[in-house]
């Protein structure tokens, strides 16, 4: 069994609530793998899950994790770089499928090392206390972003999935530039946290990514019919630093896609893929 002061520790990380999933995670980790740094490159979307997982895993496994995180299109520019250029260097990746397939294929990513881990929806959010905007048909939320005064999620052109996705149903929907005309557009990030600043009436992104911030209040998801689902994948390179930290980067995985792992998933807003 933990001691309490452990068991302590953890919990101020991922909340009491988690205790119980993380309980089930204990003994995932490798603990004959010597410490060293784990790098973690991800998508911001999965970044919260890392986060959770990051104190029992170092406990366990002796090994401390570098968590660094941007949207899938700056994480597949940062690794997959032009000819001459220095890419950089990860022992996890996690991004869309989307993005894992062009890494695989330019020798960055090892193909029989990737594994789906999660999936997440698009949502809408507000600052907590602030009122609650009927979003429950197409017309209710089309009738909300007009009548905010500011909306703000991710900059399409930093390659963001979610910004991606709501910039073009905008453009669908024949609003885009009555919106546009308001939009406080984010290069990567919690979107969210503009809310708790002021600079936004509502924010449009990733489930996870809205319950991570604090003084945020997610008003659901988008209506069915036009929600988008993002898969998150997980990778280890093609050539790994050594293979005691690829063990240690697949033992990581491995928590991931537990049971109790993906219990854990839900509580950060995300479902099974």
């Amino acid at each position: 069994m933990f001691r309490v002061s452990k068991w302590t520790a953890v919990c101020r990380v991922v909340g009491s609530a988690a205790a119980p999933v993380l309980a089930g995670l204990f003994l995932l980790a490798p603990a004959s793998v010597s410490a060293g740094d784990v790098r973690v490159l991800t998508a911001g979307a999965f970044k919260s899950m890392v986060q959770a997982l990051a104190p029992e895993f170092e406990r366990q496994s002796g090994n401390r994790l570098i968590i660094a995180n941007d949207t899938v299109g700056g994480i597949v520019k940062r690794v997959n770089v032009a000819a001459g250029a220095t890419p950089e260097a990860f022992d996890v990746l996690i991004v869309s499928p989307a993005g894992m397939r062009e890494l695989v294929k330019s020798g960055r990513v090892l193909e029989s090392s990737v594994v789906n881990l999660a999936k997440t929806g698009v949502g809408v959010a507000v600052k907590a206390g602030s009122p609650m905007p009927d979003i429950s048909t197409v017309a209710a939320l089309q009738k909300a972003l007009l009548e905010a005064r500011a909306v703000a999620y991710i900059d399409p052109a930093a390659g963001g999935t979610s910004g991606i996705y709501f910039a073009g149903l905008l453009d669908r929907w024949g609003i885009a530039d009555r919106v546009k005309s308001r939009a406080v557009l984010v290069p990567g990030g919690l979107v969210a946290e503009r809310l708790v600043t002021g600079q936004a009436d509502l924010a449009i992104h990733q489930i996870s990514e809205i319950l991570a911030v604090p003084g945020a209040t997610l008003v659901g998801p988008l209506p069915a019919e036009v929600q988008s689902f993002t898969v998150y994948a997980a990778g280890r390179p093609v050539a790994p630093k050594d293979a005691q930290t690829d063990a240690a980067a697949a033992a990581l995985v491995a928590m991931f896609t537990s049971d109790a792992g993906r219990a854990l998933l839900k509580q950060k807003g995300m479902d099974t893929p």
